[in-house]
């Protein structure tokens, strides 16, 4: 599994920055195996106790269940690398789902012109978040928590209490979210598309170290002649239009939609970030550790389901990883900064 750029406080700068690298994406990988790690102990208690776990229908069910979160924490990663946060990108999918039943039930377009302009419907919301917070200079944390709570309100006021049925959506998208290629759901495969695209963009284009260098010394970037401007207006861009994605395909999942469509999985997808070792500081982590993150999340609500545990738990053991994840990170980036200057005093 390959990892992308990572990157220490400040203070560390002054080490090589061959060794600096070599050392940092050690880190980022060992977090990566630590979740398959977890993972691997998670099924395996599980199916001891309830062999029923193991079972090919509850596997299909975790796979459809986490390609949603999964495809959000993707382009949410984006974001986070540049030291931002997208709040928005629940409500973004939830009037991008709604938007996608009025265009079959109203419109009758085409199914590939449904996914195009469901994508741009993102993109446009992601361009909002991206201008207030690449030109106003307004954190990101606070435009996305506001235009989370408008655009919602957007699309209450635009579906004013209509629900629209799969009967009002065509068989060949309705089964975009049962079908199966060689037993494999297809669903799932534009989750994995979408992190492959964004991970090799983000591990080996230029434009992805830039985004990564951004995340770890915005100052620095700048004066390293990186339109920081236009890098983080894309990323916000991207995590719109691949929210804009997850909308569509959630319409395809589901069939049943209304204005509540996707309320809450924001939380989801940024705890599956944190989780998948993305620094919530930015600069580093990757987009597979994001999607492991998910999948972790996903399996941990099923095996709840499976043993018949209260979910109450769910959403304990999901702030419980969270607030471990943000410890680790802190701990982590203080060990790299220190063993960073230890390896440059001795250069010196």
């Amino acid at each position: 599994m390959s990892a992308q750029t990572a990157s220490a406080p400040a203070p560390a700068n002054d080490a090589p920055p061959a060794q600096r690298r070599s050392f940092i994406d050690t880190v980022v990988r060992a977090r990566e195996v630590s979740l398959i790690g977890v993972l691997a102990i998670l099924v395996l208690g599980v199916s001891i106790k309830e062999p029923r776990f193991l079972n090919a229908q509850n596997l299909r069910d975790i796979l459809l269940n986490v390609t949603i979160v999964a495809l959000l924490a993707v382009g949410q990663t984006i974001v986070v690398v540049t030291r931002n946060i997208d709040l928005s990108v629940g409500s973004v999918l939830g009037i991008t789902a709604f938007a996608t039943g009025v265009m079959f039930a109203d419109h009758h377009m085409p199914i590939v012109l449904v996914f195009i302009l469901g994508m741009l419907f993102g993109a446009f919301f992601g361009l909002i978040n991206g201008a207030m917070v690449a030109f106003a200079r307004v954190p990101s944390l606070v435009i996305t928590l506001g235009t989370l709570y408008v655009i919602r309100g957007i699309d209450y006021a635009w579906a004013h209490g209509r629900q629209i049925n799969a009967s009002d959506m065509p068989n060949g998208f309705l089964k975009l979210g049962t079908a199966e290629i060689l037993g494999v759901p297809i669903l799932p495969l534009f989750a994995l598309a979408a992190m492959l695209i964004v991970g090799t963009v983000l591990g080996r284009a230029r434009m992805g170290r830039e985004l990564y260098a951004i995340g770890s010394n915005p100052d620095a970037a700048l004066l390293a002649g990186i339109r920081t401007t236009r890098r983080v207006l894309g990323a916000f861009v991207a995590s719109g239009a691949i929210a804009g994605l997850a909308g569509v395909l959630y319409a395809a999942r589901y069939g049943t939609l209304d204005a509540a469509a996707g309320n809450g999985i924001e939380l989801s997808a940024v705890s599956a970030v944190v989780v998948g070792g993305v620094a919530i500081f930015g600069g580093a982590g990757t987009v597979y550790g994001a999607a492991l993150g998910a999948l972790l999340l996903a399996t941990i609500r099923s095996a709840l389901v499976i043993l018949q545990v209260n979910p109450f738990w769910e959403q304990a053991i999901n702030g419980a990883l969270l607030l471990l994840a943000i410890g680790l990170d802190a701990f982590l980036a203080k060990r790299l900064a220190r063993e960073l200057r230890k390896r440059a005093s001795h250069r010196v």
